[in-house]
């Protein structure tokens, strides 16, 4: 019997933050770890906050 395993990989992509959203995104990153039991990655935080202004 052979086992299909399905790996979803997202694309590496390299952007210029400016400062100031750096700083924002930590803070957000800071918070979410302090609320939960689990890490959170900072690309995590990232494609949150985009899904939140991308509709």
């Amino acid at each position: 019997m052979m086992k299909i395993m399905k790996i979803i990989m997202g694309q590496c992509i390299t952007i210029v933050l400016d400062d100031d959203l750096v700083k924002k995104l930590r803070i957000k990153q800071a918070k979410l770890i302090k609320e939960s039991t689990k890490s959170v990655s900072f690309s995590r935080v990232i494609n949150q906050t985009l899904r939140m202004v991308i509709k």
